[in-house]
């Protein structure tokens, strides 16, 4: 009843002569959304700005100074072109070696760490869904090594793995010493790598498990129990129903840990530094020692190099891995 008389009055106060000019209204709210729009470009302003600075000005200076020659304190660069690029591959009887050594760790650990945890977080899940009571529980602890600090883990890792640690000493205890390392797990060129690779995996496992965890929620228990009319056991309903139903959450796992095994270095740099040898040194940890570790020889141009080689062969992976979605969905 009353919103006649309110349009009509808001009618006639634009109409010339009321004298409530008509634009005035339509000035206002003009200027609200412009007030509204400073004030979000002034919100990302920081964001922008330190992704400006720390994104695209540092990605730019890594691009130009992986054609020079340059030690981090020289005044001046030395532009050698695409040489920097051909010590990496061949070139360099020095640097060549090394790299092509790194290489082929780390496509042990590219194969290794993505396949393993897959093969542990999908069984996992699949448990840990079944599992009505103390869910909460079971998930936190199989999260921890997620949330647990990383260099406090390294350096737990390291003494389990020593020759007098908790590994060594469990398998004199249950009568397989002969399995012990004397070297210490990280000490035999043998095991050392496999040692890694299985450190990456536990780090790994909790997100793969999560991200798993959440696809399996998301199943209509419909299927399943369709499934189970039809005679499919546990084993079969898992494999022939549930894991096609999740192949696009394996796909992002499988992506994400190949991104960490390409260009991840933290765990080898704190637990072995590429030791005993060269036996676990990675790309990754190879960039690093080449920007980094050199003392002042003028290496920052080739762990430039070296970083941009990484991010194609990462671009490369994640366009073939973006290929095989789609065609499977």
């Amino acid at each position: 009843m009353t919103t006649t008389p309110r349009t009509a009055t808001t009618a006639v106060a634009g109409r010339p002569g009321t004298g409530r000019p008509a634009a005035q209204p339509a000035t206002r709210t003009a200027r609200r959304r412009g007030h509204e729009a400073l004030s979000g470009y002034l919100f990302v302003a920081p964001a922008v700005v330190l992704f400006a600075v720390m994104g695209l000005y540092t990605v730019g200076y890594g691009l130009v100074l992986s054609f020079a020659q340059w030690n981090g304190f020289a005044p001046n660069w030395d532009w050698v072109g695409l040489q920097n690029y051909k010590d990496l591959l061949w070139a360099n009887p020095e640097y060549a070696p090394e790299v092509r050594d790194a290489a082929l760790h780390t496509l042990w650990v590219m194969i290794a760490v993505p396949l393993l945890t897959v093969a542990v977080s999908f069984p996992l899940a699949v448990l840990l869904n079944s599992a009505r009571r103390m869910q909460p529980l079971l998930r936190s602890i199989y999260f921890v090594p997620y949330v647990t600090s990383g260099i406090a883990v390294f350096f737990a890792w390291q003494y389990i793995l020593q020759p007098d640690g908790a590994i060594n000493v469990l398998l004199k205890s249950v009568g397989l010493g002969s399995l012990s390392q004397p070297q210490g797990w990280l000490g035999n060129p043998h095991t050392a790598l496999p040692t890694m690779i299985a450190v990456t995996v536990w780090g790994a496992v909790p997100v793969g498990m999560l991200m798993y965890l959440t696809g399996l929620q998301s199943v209509d228990r419909s299927v399943l129990e369709a499934a189970q009319l039809d005679g499919a056991g546990w084993w079969r309903t898992n494999a022939s129903v549930v894991w096609p139903l999740v192949r696009p959450i394996t796909s992002i796992v499988v992506l994400l840990n190949l991104r960490d095994s390409l260009q991840g270095f933290q765990t080898f740099l704190v637990m072995t530094n590429g030791g005993p040898g060269n036996h676990t040194n990675v790309l990754g940890l190879e960039a690093y020692r080449l920007a980094f570790l050199k003392q002042l020889a003028p290496t920052l141009g080739l762990a430039s190099a070296l970083g941009w080689l990484l991010f194609a062969a990462a671009l490369v992976l994640a366009l073939i891995n973006l290929r095989v979605l789609r065609s499977r969905t």
